[in-house]
């Protein structure tokens, strides 16, 4: 009679004591699956959340957070998050695995379906998330108003200044009461452009006003025009009200600019007088030059005499006695002009 026995091919271990070995180790990690998931399957039975033992062993694989998942079903669930608006464990999975924030978009949904007053639903609240924004922020900033201080102060600046038609400045300090627009909140602007453009209205508003006692008597105004320019076109936020909320007054613009053109206008006529100035005293070098010039042709003039004198000599036109009778007239001549010199005005006009 032939008796068999069974060996392991590789160590030589009888195959009866493998194969209890290794369905001990099998059960074991069936044991170990089913203790680690038993608490979430009987939460996900007891809330009737949908999502199966299967469910659980699967997101392990792909590795998604069970709990974090299934936490966020049943919140889902008891607010009566159905799956026909799209809440599904699939679709749980998919915006976890795109980088969501699964439960921040669940408390969102419910808090915007306890407001009834905002609609949005599961694909826009993560759209939103996915862009990075803050959804449940936005659902409660619709919900309860959000106030931005204008100018912002992270820009260093306490107050915004603008001067009305009259030249006087005025400094503004206004606040900003926004609601959160879902609808625009992918790709619209953010506070920075609403505190830009408020900040930008005042002053607009405030320069176009004919006197600063206009502004003073009635700040609202101001909040009226701004309101009525639509400036939160384009924004993540829908501007509720504009409140002046501190308004001085500052100096007198006007007064000195005009003082400043006064001074600039007096320095610009000043350098054309000066400018006039050395031109007369450049015409009159220039007069003087000539005058020098005058008296060295006459001088010249002068010397050509006595060579003429003796050229007449020498050529008979010219007697001795022509040139005794030229001296003494000319020698008279030079007489009455220096009497002429000595004697005053009216000496002279008496005698004559």
């Amino acid at each position: 009679m032939t008796s068999f026995s069974f060996f392991a091919a590789d160590d030589g271990i009888p195959f009866e004591i493998v194969l209890p070995i290794v369905a001990l180790v099998f059960l074991l990690v069936v044991l170990y699956i089913f203790l680690s998931y038993f608490k979430l399957y009987i939460q996900c039975k007891l809330t009737r959340a949908g999502i199966g033992f299967l469910d659980l062993i699967s997101m392990t694989f792909k590795k998604i957070p069970v709990s974090m998942i299934v936490q966020s079903k049943i919140m889902a669930v008891k607010a009566d998050l159905t799956e026909g608006e799209g809440v599904t464990l699939s679709a749980l999975n998919s915006h976890h695995l795109a980088g969501g924030n699964v439960p921040l978009v669940i408390r969102a949904l419910i808090a915007a379906r306890k407001a009834k007053i905002i609609s949005l639903t599961f694909p826009e609240a993560m759209a939103i998330d996915r862009a990075g924004r803050n959804v449940l922020a936005a659902v409660q900033t619709s919900v309860y108003p959000k106030v931005i201080d204008c100018p912002s102060p992270d820009s260093g600046k306490k107050k915004l200044d603008a001067v009305a038609k009259d030249g006087i400045e005025l400094y503004v300090r206004a606040r900003v009461t926004v609601r959160a627009n879902l609808q625009q909140l992918v790709g619209g602007a953010t506070e920075e452009t609403i505190t830009a453009r408020v900040g930008e209205g005042i002053i607009s508003a405030i320069g176009s006003a004919a006197s600063h006692k206009e502004v003073l008597e009635n700040p609202d105004v101001i909040s009226k025009k701004v309101l009525s320019d639509r400036l939160d076109s384009q924004t993540a936020f829908e501007i509720v009200s504009i409140d002046i909320a501190d308004i001085d007054v500052g100096g007198n613009i006007g007064a000195k600019l005009q003082a400043d053109q006064a001074e600039a206008d007096t320095k610009v006529a000043r350098a054309k007088a000066e400018g006039r100035r050395a031109m007369a005293v450049a015409m009159e070098q220039e007069k003087e030059a000539s005058i020098q010039e005058s008296q060295a042709q006459l001088i010249a003039a002068k010397a050509e005499v006595p060579r003429a004198i003796s050229d007449a000599f020498n050529s008979g036109k010219l007697g001795i006695m022509d040139y005794y009778r030229i001296t003494n007239i000319q020698a008279d001549t030079d007489m009455r002009h220096s009497f002429a010199k000595e004697q005053n005005p009216e000496e002279i006009s008496v005698e004559s």
